[in-house]
């Protein structure tokens, strides 16, 4: 049995290679709103919220021009941005829609409610939020029970009001 890790490891950020930076930067800052920390030339951004160092990083090192990953290849399936609020998440979805982003799905997962959708590369991105740890669904042996289900929109839209 190993040890586990101490409860306050976190993900600090995700670097993705993308195939044109400006239309990466104008997806995560313009449309997300995310802010641009440091710009590297043409080569790289790093971008945050709240005046991190860096949630996102970008660059075209090895990607300048390229193409998504095929169907049935290994690599990221989706990074996922994590809101505070079901009306930070809802004011999310309203920026996807008005930058006419697709959708790809959207989901109740009973600890969580997010959305999924693919950034101008290809990669995946779940933007969600969680439920207090409280109002979590457990069996009655206080396991975990995670599920997916239909997310009502219109609801999370109107949380943004």
């Amino acid at each position: 049995m190993t040890t586990p890790i101490g409860s306050g490891v976190r993900v600090g950020h995700v670097h993705l290679k993308v195939a044109d930076l400006d239309r990466a930067i104008a997806f995560y800052s313009g449309v997300l709103g995310f802010e641009v920390t440091q710009k590297l030339g043409n080569s790289a951004a790093f971008l945050s919220a709240g005046g991190y160092h860096h949630h996102i990083g970008l660059n075209t090192w090895e990607s300048q021009g390229g193409r998504p990953p095929a169907p049935g290849t290994t690599g990221l399936y989706h990074l996922a941005i994590l809101y505070t609020s079901r009306a930070e998440l809802g004011d999310a979805l309203k920026r996807l829609l008005a930058a006419n982003v697709p959708l790809q799905g959207a989901s109740d997962h009973g600890v969580s409610e997010a959305i999924y959708l693919a950034d101008p590369d290809g990669n995946g991105v779940e933007l969600y939020w969680d439920r207090p740890r409280d109002e979590w669904p457990v069996d009655a042996a206080g396991n975990l029970q995670m599920v997916t289900g239909p997310l009502n929109l219109r609801s999370v839209l109107k949380a943004a009001e």
